[in-house]
C-alpha cells in the first residue's frame, strides 16, 4: 500500500544529506525531512546491530525520502556512543526516550514512530510505556528474555569463528556474542523481560512483523491497540552477518508505508538548534569526520596532545562498521587518546557510514581499498608525527596495499592478514563460504575419536570430501599458475616489496590466531622454514593460541593492544633515528650556505 501524504506547503521533499549528532553521551544520525512526524529506529544492539548496521541506514534514508525525519543512534556502550561502565536494560530504555525528545526538538515533528528490531522491539515496547508514541513497529521481538537469551548462547558458539580458528570462550558468568559482551546485570535485566507484561497499550496502531504474532497480537489487542501482522522474511538478511547483509526490500517497503500512512508535509525539510557533534570523556574527545569522496569516520583526539605523536588509522575490516568488532576500535582508540595518541576510525566506500561504491561491488579485497586509505591520510594532512595504519583480515589488506604505495605510512599492525594480493579472478563470497570448509578443517576433524567413529558407522561421505579437496587442490594449482604467468602485483614479490618497505624505515607487525587460513600466505610468500618470515619482516611474528579470528575477548584484545603500544614506539624511534642521521648533514649545507652568504 502506497501512503497517503498530505501536504500544507507543497515543499521540495527532496532527501537531503543526514546530519551527524550528540545528545546525552549518544552519537546518532539525523535523516532530514519535511513531514510533522518523526521515526526513531531502535536498533537491535550488540552483534546484531553490527550486523544490520548498512541496511538499517538505508531503512531511515527510506522513510527521510519518504517525509519522515528520522533518527537513528546507538546505544550507550555501543558504537560510537559515550562509555556506559556496566551496562542495564534500563539504560537503553532511557536512550530511546532521549532520542525520542531530541527528535521533537530538533525538527520539530508532532508524531512519533518507534521502529524496533529485535531486542530494540522489545526496548521499544518498554519506552512506549512511559513516552507518547503515534506508532509502533516491531520486526521479530523475543517473546521473552529467557528466549532471547537462549538463542544468544546459541549464536555466542558460532559468530566470530572459522574453520580453522578456535571459536570465542564462553565465560562462566558473561556472555559475548561476536565481541560485544552482556555482563551479570544486563543478563538478570533480561531474564525477567517479558514482552507481553506491558500495562497499556504502547501505541495506537502497531505493526508486528515476526514468525510468530498470535501471542503479541492478543495482549496488545486486548489493550486496546490496532495491530498489523505479517512475517518478517528478510530477517536473516539483517541480522545474520555484516559480510552478507542485504536490504530486505519488500519488507522495508511495508514498513515505509505504515509510518509515513497519512502524513502531514510542513514546512522545510533542514533540521533546527543542531550544534555540531561531539563527544568527550576521560582523555578523550570525539568528533565527525567526512571526507572525499563520500567517506566517513571518527577522529578521536587526546585532551593534550604532543604534535609529534604517532597517529593511528584503524582501517574496517569486511563490512564491520567503524567502531570495530564487538566495539573494540572505538575502546581501543579511547584508551590510546587517553595516552596521548590520536586516530581516526573509519569505513571504506560500501562500508558503514561511507558511500557506495561506484562499481556496487562488495568492499571486502577490493582492488582500490588502499585509495580510500590515502584519502583518510589526505584529511590526516596536518598530522606531524608518524602514521600507523591497524586492520584485520580484509581491512590488514587494504592496510597493506596501502603501505607499499603510500609513503606516508610508517608502519602497520596486521592482524589475520588472509593474502597480501587479491586475485581479481576470485570470488569474495565463495571465499568467504569456503574458509568454513577448507582442507584444515576435515584434517582437524579427523583427529577426533567422534569424527572416526561415524567414518566407520558410513555416516561421513569420504569420497564426497575427497572429490572436494581435489577439486581445491586442481582450483589453488591453478590460480598459482596464472600468478606465476600474470602477477597480481606490479610491485613484484611479497618479499621484495617487505624488503623495500624496510629499506624505506616502516615497521610492520604480523599478528595471527593458530590455524587462522593467511598463514597458508604467510608461508608461501616469506618462507615455510622457522624464522624464515621473522628475518625477512625484521621482527617475530606473532601466533596467538586459543583465540578466535576476531581476537573477540578482553584478554585477546588487551594483546594487541600491547602489540600496538610496540609498533608506535617502534616507529617513534625509527623516526628519531632517522632525524638525527640527517642532522649532521642539515648542519653542513647551512654552514655552506651561511659561507656562501658571507
Amino acid at each position: 500500500m502506497m501512503p497517503d501524504v498530505r501536504s500544507m506547503t507543497a515543499p521540495d521533499t527532496a532527501p537531503q544529506a543526514a546530519v551527524p549528532v550528540t545528545f546525552d553521551d549518544l552519537f546518532g544520525w539525523i535523516h532530514p525531512a519535511a513531514g510533522r512526524r518523526g521515526v526513531v529506529l531502535c536498533g537491535a544492539g550488540g552483534f546484531e546491530q553490527m550486523a544490520a548496521h548498512r541496511p538499517w541506514r538505508a531503512l531511515a534514508e527510506r522513510i527521510a525520502a519518504a517525509g519522515c525525519p528520522t533518527l537513528r543512534f546507538d546505544y550507550p556502550g555501543e558504537g560510537n556512543s559515550g562509555d556506559a561502565g556496566e551496562a542495564r536494560l534500563s539504560d537503553h530504555v532511557a536512550a530511546i526516550r532521549r532520542a525520542v525528545r531530541y527528535l521533537r526538538e530538533t525538527t520539530g515533528v508532532e508524531e512519533i514512530v518507534l521502529v524496533g528490531l529485535r531486542l530494540g522491539a522489545n526496548l521499544a515496547l518498554l519506552s512506549a510505556q512511559e513516552e507518547a508514541v503515534d506508532r509502533l513497529v516491531l520486526l521479530a521481538p523475543a517473546a521473552t528474555g529467557r528466549a532471547y537469551l537462549r538463542e544468544m548462547r546459541l549464536r555466542a558458539r558460532t559468530v566470530g569463528g572459522v574453520a580453522e580458528g578456535a571459536t570465542p570462550k564462553a565465560d562462566a558468568h558473561d556472555l559475548s556474542v561476536g565481541g560485544f559482551r552482556m555482563g551479570s546485570a544486563f543478563l538478570a535485566d533480561l531474564t525477567a523481560l517479558d514482552a507481553g507484561a506491558i500495562g497499556h497499550a504502547p501505541a495506537p496502531r502497531t505493526l508486528l512483523l515476526a514468525p510468530e504474532t498470535r501471542t503479541l497480537t492478543g495482549r496488545l489487542t486486548a489493550l486496546g491497540g490496532i495491530v498489523e501482522t505479517g512475517p518478517l522474511p528478510g530477517l536473516s538478511l539483517l541480522v545474520g552477518d555484516p559480510i552478507f547483509a542485504e536490504v530486505p526490500e519488500a519488507d522495508f517497503e511495508r514498513i515505509t508505508a505504515f509510518a509515513t500512512d497519512g502524513l502531514t508535509i510542513a514546512g522545510t525539510a533542514a533540521p533546527r538548534r543542531i550544534s555540531p557533534a561531539r563527544l568527550d570523556g576521560a582523555g578523550w574527545s570525539e568528533t565527525p569526520a567526512r571526507f572525499e569522496p563520500d567517506l566517513f569516520g571518527i577522529r578521536c583526539l587526546p585532551r593534550r596532545q604532543d604534535p609529534g605523536a604517532p597517529t593511528v588509522v584503524f582501517v574496517s575490516t569486511g563490512m564491520t562498521v567503524h567502531s570495530g568488532w564487538g566495539r573494540q576500535t572505538t575502546d581501543l582508540a579511547r584508551r590510546l587518546a587517553g595516552e596521548g595518541v590520536p586516530s581516526l576510525r573509519f569505513d571504506l566506500a560500501g562500508i558503514g557510514d561511507s558511500g557506495r561504491r561506484p562499481d556496487a561491488r562488495k568492499p571486502p579485497y577490493a582492488p582500490d581499498g588502499f585509495a580510500d586509505v590515502s584519502r583518510a591520510l589526505d584529511h590526516l594532512a596536518e598530522a606531524r608525527g608518524p602514521i600507523v595504519l591497524v586492520g584485520n583480515c580484509s581491512g590488514a589488506y587494504a592496510a597493506f596495499q596501502a603501505l607499499c604505495r603510500d609513503a606516508r605510512v610508517d608502519g602497520a599492525l596486521l592482524v589475520n592478514l588472509y593474502c597480501f594480493d587479491w586475485d581479481p579472478n576470485e570470488d569474495v563470497d565463495a571465499v568467504i563460504r569456503q574458509t568454513v570448509g577448507s582442507t584444515g578443517t576435515y584434517a582437524s576433524l579427523l583427529k577426533r575419536g567422534a569424527t572416526w567413529r561415524r567414518l566407520l558407522r558410513g555416516e561421513i561421505h569420504v569420497r564426497a570430501i575427497g572429490g572436494t579437496l581435489a577439486r581445491r587442490g586442481l582450483e589453488t594449482a591453478m590460480r598459482r599458475l596464472r600468478r606465476l604467468m600474470n602477477p597480481i602485483s606490479p610491485g613484484g614479490s611479497v618479499a621484495r616489496r617487505v624488503a623495500r618497505l624496510r629499506r624505506r624505515g616502516a615497521e610492520i607487525r604480523l599478528v595471527y590466531s593458530a590455524d587462522d587460513p593467511g598463514l597458508a600466505a604467510l608461508r608461501r610468500h616469506l618462507g615455510r622454514s622457522p624464522g624464515r618470515a621473522d628475518r625477512r619482516l625484521g621482527t617475530p611474528v606473532a601466533i596467538v593460541p586459543d583465540v578466535d579470528h576476531n581476537f573477540s575477548s578482553a584478554a585477546a584484545q588487551a594483546m594487541l593492544g600491547t602489540h600496538l603500544r610496540d609498533l608506535l614506539r617502534a616507529v617513534q624511534e625509527a623516526r628519531a633515528s632517522r632525524t638525527e642521521a640527517r642532522t649532521p648533514a642539515d648542519a653542513r649545507s647551512r654552514t655552506a650556505a651561511v659561507a656562501g652568504l658571507a
